[in-house]
């Protein structure tokens, strides 16, 4: 059952009041490292009230107000919201889980969303694929199975080499290349084991896909009215195979793919195809020989940093982007026009190790870096398996400069001035 909010930001929220700011209402805030540029490009425009499943921490200097509900169940939060005292001019959400029920809550208020049933095409990845094969939009072969036999058999008639996942979880866990028969019950074992709480489980969990060959980019896009608006693009850098783990993502304010034609007329199909119509996206595809095809598309802003490094080098504010579509508002996708590169590089450590500490030589980190932030704490156990387990990332260093061979070179030597300290594990 939702809690009332007798913390101090009643009062701050009611002199917000006062400055005419619309007050937006966001479900979830995910973790510091990853999402407080979003939070604080929001505050910028919007007065917050947050619901969680906890008392906020970190959130409060960018929040008015919050209440202490369960995000994902919709009656919960729909009773807590119309139990507030003020209107909410829109809601949102940028957390993988909560997308579903924030669009069935939004539903409920009367405020702008995509329908639900498109939210799920993007939840559940098969549901996605069916959409988008139904459209003939260009995609992995796919197919949904329940056991070693069944993958076997998928992977066979779809033809080595495939990959396998799961069914509904994001940053690439469980995913896998697999050449052959013999990687295959492995691969398929490691998507099967790793879960979420928060994630439904399907009577087929796990994806054997055709592996699609070709650089792999990100899109981030707002979708307003149906109608599709690329913001940037990400180039990814993959490493830890025979998984799919993101090492860094590369970003140019004057990337060409931004004026592809072909390019943006599949990312639109995709959007049309699984029917969604009013939210900011995130869109994976392969630059393959035979054209740009899609990996997934996701109803959210985008993790990793990314949109991050699009806002350094165009100007463009996610968050606040999020928040004026959310609202109803025209959003507003003038750049500042320059002409810089923006990267982030993830810190791995070269075995597993018990963390003791994480030492920044300052003096030693190049002018082009902006950020150097430590992801881990002393005590952490840091796992090199399954392969490039996001959760063994120990820092990330973003740097800007006007090539991507400058931003490579500066993130190199930053890597050098980073030293983690740590018991080795057996």
């Amino acid at each position: 059952m939702p809690t009332a909010n007798t913390d101090t930001t009643d009062a701050a929220c009611s002199s917000a009041g006062s400055s005419g700011r619309p007050l937006l209402l966001l479900v979830g805030s995910g973790s510091e490292h990853w999402r407080a540029y979003v939070l604080r490009s929001m505050a910028s425009g919007y007065r917050l009230h947050l619901l969680c499943p906890a008392p906020p921490s970190w959130e409060k200097p960018y929040i008015d107000s919050f209440g202490v509900v369960d995000t994902l169940d919709v009656a919960a939060m729909t009773a807590a919201v119309r139990a507030h005292p003020e209107r909410f001019a829109g809601v949102l959400t940028y957390e993988e889980t909560r997308v579903e029920a924030v669009a069935e809550l939004a539903t409920a208020l009367g405020l702008r969303t995509s329908p639900r049933e498109a939210v799920r095409a993007c939840r559940d990845k098969y549901a996605g694929r069916k959409a988008l094969d139904r459209a003939g939009v260009p995609q992995a072969r796919s197919a949904a199975v329940a056991s070693l036999a069944e993958a076997s058999e998928a992977a066979a008639r779809i033809g080595y080499p495939v990959v396998v996942k799961p069914r509904a979880l994001s940053a690439s866990c469980g995913v896998t290349y697999v050449g052959g028969e013999r990687q295959l019950a492995r691969a398929y074992q490691e998507a099967g084991r790793i879960w979420f709480d928060e994630v439904p489980r399907y009577a087929r969990p796990t994806l054997v896909e055709e592996f699609l060959d070709g650089p792999e980019i990100s899109v981030e896009a707002v979708c307003r009215d149906g109608q599709v608006t690329a913001l940037f693009v990400a180039h990814k850098q993959l490493g830890y195979a025979p998984g799919f783990q993101e090492v860094g993502h590369t970003v140019r304010a004057d990337d060409p793919l931004l004026s592809d034609d072909v390019l943006l007329e599949v990312v639109q199909k995709a959007h049309t195809a699984v029917g969604l119509t009013d939210t900011v996206t995130h869109t994976e595809l392969r630059l393959t020989s035979s054209g740009p095809k899609v990996v997934e598309i996701n109803a959210r802003i985008g993790g990793g940093r990314v949109p991050y490094l699009g806002g350094l080098v165009t100007g463009l504010e996610i968050g606040l982007l999020a928040a004026d579509l959310a609202v109803g508002a025209t959003p507003d996708f003038r750049t500042s026009g320059a002409s810089a590169t923006a990267a982030v590089r993830f810190l791995y450590p070269e075995r597993e190790v018990r963390v003791e500490s994480v030492e920044i030589a300052e003096d030693r980190l190049p002018p082009e870096i902006r950020e150097v932030r430590v992801l881990t704490a002393p005590g952490r156990e840091l796992r090199l398996y399954p392969p490039g387990d996001s959760r063994s990332r120990y820092a990330l260093l973003v740097a800007v400069a006007g090539t991507e061979r400058d931003c490579a070179a500066a993130l190199e030597r930053a890597a050098d001035a980073v030293t983690l300290h740590g018991t080795p594990l057996s």
